[in-house]
């Protein structure tokens, strides 16, 4: 997921440098209204709010294909995969987050809010690392997203090398972890029983296309 960390922004959703905006607090109301009156997408954490920027080309390519791949495989099983767009409710960091993609299997939980929906209840998600929220996404969205009692499965896609990191839930303090690299490589995900190879998330990234 993209976010520009290195601004703040005003309350009319002014783009500020850090270094010339002392930090403020922002209440949840102002935030929404924000969410409301504009047509791009922020992100609302402890009392601050980010700009979720666009990504690069290759960030984009990359979601586009494990979407691709896992719609592919779920055609018929009602499962079905979300895009950036997508609301996800998260208990421990109210109201909500924006991930990269998302599964939901099942009936779909769905609670209405400022206006447009959240999904309550993804079995998987998934994040293109980028250098401005590698660190966000490995720490404190991860955890924020285990609040969700729904989530087992998450996917940490790397933009530079074909590395796929993937967390299984076993129990509620305990995920298995493993690191797949290699184009030649797969990513069996058992939650939705589908594998990802690697040659097909890769797809497209020119920079990637001669490595193994």
């Amino acid at each position: 997921m993209m976010a520009d960390n290195s601004k703040r922004l005003g309350l009319r959703g002014e783009e500020m440098s850090m270094s010339s905006q002392p930090k403020r607090h922002y209440t949840l109301e102002e935030y929404l209204a924000l969410e409301r009156s504009s047509d791009a997408r922020y992100e609302y954490w402890d009392g601050e709010i980010f700009l979720m920027s666009g990504g690069s080309f290759d960030h984009e390519l990359i979601i586009s294909n494990v979407q691709d791949s896992l719609r592919n495989q779920l055609r018929d099983r009602n499962c079905y995969v979300l895009g950036q767009g997508m609301q996800i409710k998260v208990p421990a960091a109210p109201p909500y987050r924006y991930a990269d993609g998302s599964v939901v299997c099942g009936k779909r939980e769905i609670e209405k809010f400022n206006s447009t929906d959240m999904l309550l209840n993804p079995v998987l998600i998934f994040e293109v690392l980028s250098p401005s929220t590698e660190g966000y996404d490995r720490g404190d969205k991860f955890r924020c997203y285990k609040s969700i009692p729904s989530f087992r499965e998450y996917l940490l896609i790397a933009q530079d090398r074909p590395r796929i990191e993937h967390y299984v839930k076993q129990t509620l303090r305990r995920w298995d972890y493993e690191d797949v690299e290699g184009l030649e490589s797969e990513i069996r995900l058992p939650t939705i029983e589908c594998t990802l190879l690697l040659s097909d998330v890769y797809r497209g990234v020119d920079r990637l296309s001669q490595m193994g």
